[in-house]
């Protein structure tokens, strides 16, 4: 077992994880139809994205050393306060940029794995595998107190593109009366919105979209290629492409959603970053999906591709 002062060391680190992803999402250029480091939202810019990657990591920090503390078995797996964890990271976020919401998503996703994370290394050796196995504990067991917190973490970022559902909307007051009474856990909230949104379904399906389609993209880009930005951008337009972007489809529906990701994959199936009528077809779509009010911006793609790369720096990867 690793001393304290190495564990605190290592809480740092998997914080480091998760702040680098976030920066390194965002500099992949040109990533369509999102912010990145030619390109700007008319009120969200790139270095609010830059701002918002140092924000989260004091409190991601915090998080791997609560996993840390579970994996010494000092606290209980429901000691996590990963709700907690929610809203401050987005009360951070707010403090240091003026861009608005730029990283719930993110955060919601990266927290647990922070969680995990700290948790594993505390076991001993850390590997990946091990991890999500954490991980898929970590996810289920939470409280309804960790709900009502993500319920203000919500308000606090303002998202836009929500909408509304029939049980437990965000934006009912009297959903939190209800969450406390039924005990509702943050797992069985994301399950009911795991059909309408990937980052409710990561939660449910223990990060497949993560795990099985961004991880690897960006390992064996990167592995082709040696280029960060390369790699980043392939991981988000494999994501893009296999995985309907649920923040379109909520804002313009789901068929728009789809078209996207045909296009994505036709940006693949033409070489990409690799060759120059891909590099083409890339800056063309990148083109076709700005629009005034942003409705065709792939959000929840960025999210997933951050931490698609979370778990490459957390499995060795150095860029």
């Amino acid at each position: 077992m690793k001393a304290k002062r190495d564990l605190e060391a290592v809480a740092w680190e998997v914080s480091a994880c998760a702040g680098l992803a976030v920066l390194l999402e965002v500099t992949g250029s040109p990533k369509p139809g999102n912010v990145h480091r030619y390109a700007d939202f008319h009120d969200t810019r790139f270095e609010h994205f830059l701002a918002s990657g140092i924000a989260i990591m004091r409190d991601m920090e915090a998080a791997a050393s609560r996993g840390i503390a579970i994996g010494l078995n000092e606290i209980r797996l429901e000691d996590a306060r990963m709700g907690e964890t929610f809203r401050d990271a987005v009360k951070q976020v707010k403090r240091w940029q003026r861009g608005g919401n730029t990283s719930l998503g993110t955060i919601i996703l990266v927290t647990p794995l922070s969680v995990a994370a700290g948790m594993t290394c505390a076991e001993g050796e850390f590997a990946l595998s091990r991890m999500r196995d954490n991980l898929r504990e970590v996810l289920k067991e939470n409280t309804s107190e960790d709900t009502l917190h993500l319920y203000e973490a919500i308000g606090i970022a303002n998202p836009g593109g929500l909408g509304k559902v029939a049980e437990l909307d965000a934006a009912d007051p009297s959903s939190k009366r209800v969450i406390l009474e039924k005990g509702v856990t943050l797992y069985e909230v994301f399950k009911m919105s795991a059909e309408r949104d990937s980052i409710s379904k990561e939660w449910v399906t223990t990060f497949d979209v993560s795990f099985r389609i961004g991880l690897p993209e960006f390992e064996s880009t990167f592995r082709k290629t040696r280029d960060v930005n390369f790699a980043t951008i392939h991981t988000f337009l494999r994501i893009l492409s296999e995985v309907p972007d649920t923040l379109i489809a909520r804002k313009i529906g789901k068929e728009e959603a789809e078209k996207i990701a045909i296009r994505a994959r036709e940006v693949l199936q033409k070489g990409g970053c690799l060759t120059e009528e891909g590099w083409n077809e890339l800056e063309k779509l990148d083109s076709e999906l700005r629009d005034p009010k942003n409705q065709l911006n792939p959000g929840t793609s960025a999210d997933l591709t951050a931490t698609s790369i979370m778990l490459a720096l957390l499995n060795g990867f150095r860029p």
